[in-house]
């Protein structure tokens, strides 16, 4: 079972907050500690947003010197984040079976029409194998990593060797039904995910995606909004680190004309 059936399964019974639980509830001291080793650190790296204001726009640490690729899984309408990447100097590889092609024309993307999952199948490339074919076996440069293609970000970075996650310097993430941690077999199955990111990479940013009426889901002192966006950066990368206390940052940009949706303070103090 993908972990997207998983969410959707609990999304059908409905959005009242007792009627997402299962039996099952998270242990909420489990949740906070996730959640405190996710707070976002302020590095030495300022961040700068890539793409326009709205939707598909991200904050990066400026540390791009020496990052001459960007993977970027999920197309949909909008390529402007690839469009500045582009514009850095970086060959831009983009994937998405649903759409013909990227919304923006430029000589530096290529595109493959495929969805990108954990193991390859009909229609799907593995993470490693799309990363592998694109580039020239003797390319050993940084990458950097833009994803958001739905509820599979989960089974990609599980499926991610350590090899690709490590030549990742920065990852850009947005990760769906994060209020569904609640369930203790998906927080589980989450916190795998997380786990494995957080070994050599610390998150240095987040930003609510602010879609829809749905907004954060609260208990125990917890609230988790439904969409968020990560930003991370490779651990050897930062020389000097302090807590992230501003939220939201500057150029931090809503994603829809509805209601602005702040970062809860439990995510960062």
């Amino acid at each position: 079972m993908y972990i997207k059936d998983i969410f959707k399964g609990q999304i059908a019974k409905g959005f009242g907050l007792l009627n997402i639980y299962p039996a099952q509830l998270t242990d909420s001291k489990e949740l906070k500690q996730l959640i405190d080793r996710l707070h976002p650190i302020k590095t030495d790296k300022e961040l700068i947003r890539f793409g326009d204001k709205g939707d598909g726009g991200y904050l990066v640490p400026n540390d791009l010197e020496g990052i001459f690729t960007c993977f970027s899984p999920g197309v949909n309408t909008i390529s402007n984040f690839e469009r500045d990447c582009a514009k850095h100097g970086m060959n831009v590889f983009l994937a998405d079976k649903s759409v013909d092609a990227p919304a923006l024309e430029n000589e530096k993307f290529s595109f493959t029409k495929h969805y990108i999952g954990g193991w390859s199948r009909h229609g799907v490339l593995q993470i490693d194998d799309w990363v592998n074919t694109s580039l020239p076996d003797d390319f050993k440069s940084d990458l950097l990593l833009q994803m958001d293609i739905e509820y599979s970000e989960y089974e990609v970075l599980l499926g991610m060797s350590e090899e690709t996650l490590d030549r990742l310097r920065i990852m850009v993430i947005e990760f769906h039904d994060l209020h569904l941690m609640w369930n203790s077999p998906v927080f589980h199955y989450v916190s795998l995910v997380f786990n494995k990111l957080l070994k050599n990479h610390t998150c240095v940013h987040i930003h609510p995606n602010n879609v829809g009426t749905i907004g954060a889901f609260k208990k125990d002192g917890i609230t988790i909004p439904r969409l968020m966006e990560f930003t991370f950066l490779r651990n050897d990368r930062i020389s000097a680190s302090e807590p992230h206390t501003l939220f939201p940052h500057p150029l931090d940009s809503d994603n829809t004309d509805d209601s602005t949706l702040a970062l809860p303070e439990c995510w960062y103090k």
